[in-house]
């Protein structure tokens, strides 16, 4: 079966894999959708017995058809290794009647690693593949952890040179120490003085402005993104919840076959889309539960079938979720619309113009896999400091946004049903929040650090790596504009 990948607004000039891979955003502004979902052709059983690695190269070369079997691996082999500090890569834990998938197990503490530690090697592969030359600009925005998983995978690779712009106070402290002490001639960091849907919009211009792209080509350069708007960002996520599932089965918590549900803390919706391309492959998976903080936009959509930005933005502990634009959630859209690229165009169109659209009931009811949910930061705090104090297990304020919006959901539709949770950060990212959750009485006055080392005494979890190079890393980054200015910085920057 030969694969294609087309805009979700237009279905003209389809692309191999690797084309959609090195042009990230399609030149219409769409996202590139595969022209099908391919089937599982081994059974669960037989998968159950592969490791991570070679679970990827069953599932991604199904995506990813024109890559040779070899070049595939060689991807997979080079990406997921000693980076990661465990050979499962992505381990679940069993806590309080909830599977746990601990996604934050890479470089950066944090899921996007289980991506972006493949996605240079893809993008490289891929220019060869196609005699590209030029050099390769990855743009992106980052609501906090894209940001440094890309840097980090991108970090020093030939050929290529990575600029991220971030939220100037939009993200935690930890997470904006990881991107500005980060590493590598061919990387650099901007802050901006906005909020990160300022930042993707303005990226997204970038992609579709004709006259920076051709000044750019000029200087043989060419913009290519790392978000989760990439299709090679998105593949390799399906992996994980086809591992989860096989580790269940393997563990006795399920049989091959049983239904599991999956609640996901959802931004851009790229993770929570990749379950939904994992269930559509074959794997039982239930309910898709779409976990949101307060700033709850998709929770009202799928409750309601409008998506409405307009309202406030509010700043949360758990900044990586602070979006109320979510890119990903157009690729949802073009499914549910029967491919319908017009449709789909217009809704992005109403959305720009006037920051909401809505969907039709038809398109509702292609959409019954998704249940929205959202949580407070107080019943996330709650659910944070109950789990330790039952089992002792700590987890970061957006996977216990996703705990408390799961344990709704259990005590309802999805009693009796086994739950999985993506655990998508590591506490240590978000110690002054999970310490204020845990022990808030001990939480005031504190430094990041001196939270740290309070977080390493009451979960007796040493520290991780990444946190420990950067308590003495010089920051390297120091630019902060304006929105606005965001182009005018990637051409300082390139030109």
């Amino acid at each position: 079966m030969n694969i294609s990948y087309t805009s979700t607004r237009s279905k003209e000039n389809p692309v191999t894999a690797s084309k959609a891979i090195l042009k990230g955003l399609a030149p219409d502004g769409g996202l590139y959708v595969p022209s099908c979902v391919p089937a599982f052709t081994m059974t669960l059983d037989e998968m159950a017995k592969l490791s991570y690695r070679e679970l990827a190269l069953e599932v991604m070369g199904k995506f990813l058809d024109d890559f040779t079997k070899e070049e595939l691996k060689g991807c997979i082999d080079s990406a997921y290794d000693e980076k990661f500090d465990t050979p499962e890569i992505a381990p679940v834990r069993f806590e309080d009647g909830i599977a746990y998938l601990e996604l934050f197990h890479g470089a950066t503490i944090a899921f996007k690693d289980m991506a972006l530690s493949i996605l240079p090697h893809l993008m490289v592969t891929s220019a060869k593949k196609n005699g590209v030359t030029d050099k390769i600009v990855i743009l992106t925005a980052t609501s906090g952890d894209t940001g440094k998983a890309a840097m980090a995978g991108f970090a020093d690779v030939p050929g290529t040179e990575i600029i991220v712009f971030y939220p100037d106070g939009g993200v935690s402290d930890i997470q904006r120490l990881q991107m500005v002490t980060q590493r590598g001639e061919n990387t650099h960091v901007v802050a901006i003085r906005g909020n990160f849907d300022d930042a993707q919009s303005a990226v997204k211009a970038m992609f579709g402005n004709e006259e920076l792209n051709a000044k750019l080509a000029d200087s043989g350069i060419r913009l290519s993104s790392a978000n989760s708007i990439n299709i090679g960002r998105l593949v390799p996520q399906i992996v994980y919840y086809v591992y989860a599932y096989c580790t269940l089965v393997r563990g006795g918590r399920i049989k091959a076959g049983d239904t599991l549900n999956v609640t996901v803390p959802t931004g851009n919706f790229g993770n929570i889309l990749a379950a939904y391309y994992a269930k559509r492959m074959g794997l039982p998976l239930g309910k898709l539960v779409c976990a949101s903080n307060e700033n709850n936009v998709l929770t009202d959509f799928f409750r309601t079938g409008a998506y409405d930005k307009n309202r406030p933005f509010i700043l949360t502990s758990s900044p990586s979720m602070d979006i109320l634009i979510s890119s990903n959630l157009e690729r949802l859209l073009y499914h549910a619309a029967g491919e319908d690229c017009e449709a789909v165009s217009a809704m992005m169109e109403s959305l720009k113009a006037e920051g909401r659209y809505e969907i039709t009931d038809a398109m509702k009811e292609k959409m019954t896999d998704f249940i929205g949910g959202f949580a407070t930061e107080e019943e996330n705090f709650a659910g944070i400091r109950g789990l330790f104090g039952k089992t002792g297990y700590v987890i970061d304020p957006h996977t216990g946004i996703a705990n408390a919006v799961a344990r709704r959901f259990m005590a309802g539709e999805g009693e009796g049903t086994p739950m999985l949770v993506a655990s998508t950060a590591s506490p240590y990212k978000f110690a002054t929040a999970v310490i204020g959750a845990i022990e808030p009485d001990k939480a005031e006055g504190k430094s990041d650090f001196e939270l740290i080392d309070e977080l390493s005494r009451i979960s007796g979890v040493k520290e991780p790596a990444a946190v420990t190079d950067i308590r003495t890393a010089p920051v390297r980054h120091k630019t902060v504009v304006d929105a606005g200015a965001m182009q005018a910085a990637v051409e300082e920057i390139l030109l």
